[in-house]
């Protein structure tokens, strides 16, 4: 039988490949996860994640200053709150001179376009380092959530162009949204974590923010890893309540939620490449396992294949200059 159609005609070469290639990495797909500490000319390598570091305000500074000439125009602030100011009501989360809002004027003043989106949770904050207050052994949903919109408001008022809720507490969303829109706040954006899975592959993140919970797991508020029609649900409750951008944390196990979900939803669709994520491909490609750039790549093309607008990853600045 003659061959009329042969797909491989389109596979012959670089330039033909790269000319029907269907997904590209840009700068611009990314969101940059940054770990801020106390003190000054502090740039401590976390352990568990090569290559990767906490920042004090001054080296911060000087870090999204590198980020925004390389193209990167977004980041994510997160916090390591020292273990004296945590306790169980939150209280140094909505603290209008703590380090989170210290963190985003610090970024703001450097670089006055950078999209700064923050980390809202509790588990930083918290002397149990749970994503809420404890109550007898068990997280309390509702009066979570009160603190989690003042720490919101909090973050807007520092600067923050978008909060990003990571905590799953019902109705938390809405929480934010509300005293947002009371206090005058209607261009705050809102990334929601929606379908955040119990996953085991939070370790080194938890390491670089000392942030493990003191007891039992996060599986009464985070996802269980075994549902799929759940994260439709919960991401769809989201955007009910306001949420402008949703999320699926971790990526590459869940990379078939990615596209559950973006095939319902009309909002952007982040993925979280997480800090376990990370550590394998560093690891492995520190034995000579494999090649470190070409598994990062194929990893993030598949996140950006999937489904996924937005893609927070610790591999950005690389990744950036890898594509130049």
């Amino acid at each position: 039988m003659q061959q009329i159609r042969r797909n491989r005609r389109l596979r012959t070469n670089e330039a033909i490949r790269s000319l029907v290639r269907e997904q590209h990495i840009t700068p611009n797909d990314f969101l940059v996860p940054l770990f801020v500490v106390e003190g000054k000319n502090v740039r401590e390598e976390i352990p568990s994640m090569p290559n990767y570091y906490r920042y004090s305000l001054d080296i911060l500074e000087k870090e999204v200053k590198e980020l925004w000439a390389l193209g990167l125009k977004a980041v994510l602030l997160f916090v390591k709150v020292p273990d004296h100011l945590k306790d169980n009501q939150g209280t140094e989360a909505v603290n209008p001179d703590g380090l989170m809002q210290q963190a985003i004027k610090t970024v703001k003043n450097a670089t006055p376009d950078m999209l700064v989106m923050t980390d809202v949770a509790l588990d930083p904050y918290s002397s149990y380092g749970h994503d809420g207050i404890v109550e007898e052994g068990y997280i309390v949903n509702d009066k979570t959530c009160g603190v989690l919109a003042k720490m919101a408001l909090s973050h807007a008022q520092a600067g923050a162009d978008f909060v990003a809720p990571s905590d799953m507490m019902d109705g938390r969303i809405l929480a934010m949204r509300t005293l947002l829109e009371k206090e005058g706040f209607f261009n705050t954006g809102i990334m929601s974590y929606s379908a955040k899975y119990a996953s085991a592959f939070y370790g080194p993140f938890r390491d670089a923010l000392d942030s493990a919970p003191g007891f039992g797991d996060k599986k009464t508020y985070q996802m269980d890893f075994s549902n799929r029609e759940e994260a439709i649900k919960e991401t769809l409750m989201d955007i009910d309540e306001g949420a402008d951008i949703v999320m699926v944390k971790p990526g590459l196990c869940y990379l078939d939620i990615v596209r559950d979900v973006r095939d319902v939803v009309d909002v952007p669709v982040a993925v979280y490449q997480v800090s376990g994520e990370y550590a394998m491909i560093k690891a492995a490609a520190e034995k000579g396992w494999l090649d470190h750039d070409a598994v990062m790549m194929e990893q993030l093309i598949a996140m950006k294949r999937a489904g996924a607008s937005v893609i927070a990853s610790y591999f950005a600045k690389d990744a950036v200059k890898l594509i130049g």
